[in-house]
């Protein structure tokens, strides 16, 4: 099963599906550490907006695709099948070597938000890589994730808060994971470092015609 043609060229993603190179692990595991550093600023933003959401705390979840920020990106650069999950879980495995404030219950998650970035990739069978399937993955990440946080941080709450906090962070999964991630991918693309994976040949195809 393969979504690209075959080449002569050693750097750029072809062949299987399955068939990762050392090029996409590296960038697997460096977009992981990237965003796992970003996730320590990101928390603290979640800290000075919270007393926002006090009234209605589900609403904090409108601010939760940015954790998920490592899949999408991941997924969409590498284009291979667990690309989202292992960019995923290297961010949520170094937030907590940093100093994250929840600890390594950050991999609970990591694992739910990977999951569900992979299974909007998967749904178009890993052939589509477009706003669309970056979207869907941060939806299915912001629905994954809920019933994760409401057992392990808001026990507290009922269902109905539990729910409009789903539709938050899907929401926002969509938006700030999806749709943002989707542009950093292109930022990154017109920078010319991403000319080994397929975003940076689309784009150099673009320009020449």
């Amino acid at each position: 099963m393969t979504t690209e043609t075959t080449t002569s060229d050693p750097h750029r993603a072809v062949g299987p599906l399955l068939r990762w190179r050392t090029v996409d692990l590296i960038t697997a595991v460096m977009i992981g550490v990237a965003f796992g550093i970003a996730f320590i600023g990101w928390a603290q933003v979640t800290n000075l907006t919270g007393p926002l959401f006090l009234a209605l705390p589900p609403l904090a979840g409108l601010l939760g695709g940015f954790w998920w920020l490592p899949a999408v990106v991941g997924g969409l650069i590498i284009r291979r099948p667990g690309a989202a999950l292992l960019a995923m879980l290297v961010g949520a495995s170094v937030e907590p070597l940093l100093g994250g404030q929840w600890g390594i219950s950050t991999l609970g998650s990591g694992l739910f938000q990977g999951i569900g970035v992979e299974l909007g990739f998967l749904l178009f069978g890993y052939r589509r890589f477009t706003a669309l399937s970056a979207m869907l993955g941060g939806l299915l990440a912001g629905l994954l994730e809920t019933p994760y946080e409401w057992l392990t941080y808001y026990q507290e709450w009922a269902l109905p808060y539990a729910l409009l906090y789903a539709v938050m962070m899907m929401i926002s999964g969509a938006l700030l994971g999806g749709l943002v991630g989707l542009a950093l991918v292109k930022a990154l693309a017109a920078t010319g470092v991403l000319a080994p994976f397929p975003p940076g040949r689309e784009r150099a195809a673009a320009h020449q015609v």
